[in-house]
C-alpha cells in the first residue's frame, strides 16, 4: 500500500508562488518505480492533469500552467515538488497528487486519464484570491 500525503496548500494573493510537496510512503515505494501526477478539482469542475513526472525524470505539463509550474522530484526523500509561481484565481483548487506503479509512464497519457493512476492522497486546498 502506497500513502501520499500533500502539503503546502493556503490562501495566496494572485501572482505569487506557492510549492507543493507530496510526500510517499509504503513497503517497496521508490520514485524510480513510480510515476506521481499533481491533479486539481475546482468547485463545479472536473479533476484535470496539472502535471507529472516519470520514474526517469519525464515531464509533462497541462497547456494553462507551462512556464509557470515546475514539477521536481527528490529521490531520497521520496518527495516530489510542484513550484507554483505567477498564480492565478483560476488556479484556486484542491491539489491532488497520485502514484502511478510503472517505470517510464507515458506521463501525458496518465496525466490526461486520472482514472489510470492507483493511490491517491487527500489533496490540499489552494486559494489563490485578492
Amino acid at each position: 500500500q502506497v500513502r501520499l500525503v500533500e502539503s503546502g496548500g493556503t490562501l495566496v494573493q494572485p501572482g505569487e508562488s506557492l510549492r507543493l510537496s507530496c510526500a510517499a510512503s509504503g513497503v517497496g515505494f521508490g520514485l524510480d518505480r513510480y510515476a506521481i501526477g499533481w491533479f486539481r478539482q475546482a468547485p463545479g469542475k472536473e479533476r484535470e492533469g496539472v502535471s507529472c513526472i516519470s520514474s526517469v525524470g519525464s515531464t509533462y505539463y497541462t497547456d494553462s500552467v507551462k512556464g509557470r509550474f515546475t514539477i521536481s522530484s527528490d529521490n531520497a526523500k521520496n518527495t516530489v515538488h510542484l513550484q507554483m509561481n505567477s498564480l492565478k484565481p483560476e488556479d484556486t483548487a484542491v491539489y491532488y497528487c497520485a502514484a502511478l506503479s510503472r517505470k517510464r509512464a507515458l506521463v501525458q497519457a496518465m496525466c490526461t486519464r486520472p482514472e489510470t493512476l492507483e493511490y491517491w492522497g487527500e489533496g490540499t486546498l489552494v486559494n489563490v484570491s485578492a
